[in-house]
């Protein structure tokens, strides 16, 4: 049997609020846009994107929807996913997204966002296994290293 290797880490912008609903069976879920520059300009001289569908599950998803918003800038490291379903008036559409394993925040909420009440930001990230882009403060004199 072949090995097979899916991973997917983008970093990006969201392009809007996550959108949070929760299936039937309870388990939340939250669908979020990221914008994520090509690392190249166009013929104008201009630098392009693109949008990718970002979905994430349960208590990751909580997390998304609780402390991220339009503008922040994230890393999601998944896997990509493809999918197909009918459309109520018989058409076929085909979905490309990548399924969150893990979210962090590589930016600060904006001053004067107001937080979500009742509930504790993250210490660093929203993800489950993975690295720590940290919250260090890097402003002293003395270099971090």
């Amino acid at each position: 049997m072949a090995s097979s290797l899916n991973r997917v880490i983008l970093i990006g912008r969201l392009t809007r609020e996550p959108e949070m609903r929760f299936t039937a069976s309870g388990a939340a879920v939250a669908n979020f846009t990221l914008a994520v520059d090509r690392p190249f300009l166009n013929a104008q001289g201009q630098r392009e994107a693109d949008f990718i569908r970002v979905v994430a599950w349960r208590k990751l998803a909580e997390n998304c929807s609780n402390y991220l918003g339009k503008g922040r800038l994230v890393a999601v490291e998944g896997r990509l996913q493809v999918r197909s379903y009918q459309t109520p008036d018989g058409q076929t559409r085909t979905v490309s997204e990548v399924v969150a394993d893990n979210v962090q925040f590589l930016d600060r909420a904006r001053e004067g966002t107001a937080p979500v009440p009742g509930v504790e930001p993250p210490e660093t990230d929203l993800g489950y296994p993975g690295g720590d882009f940290g919250d260090d403060d890097f402003g002293s004199e003395e270099p971090p290293f």
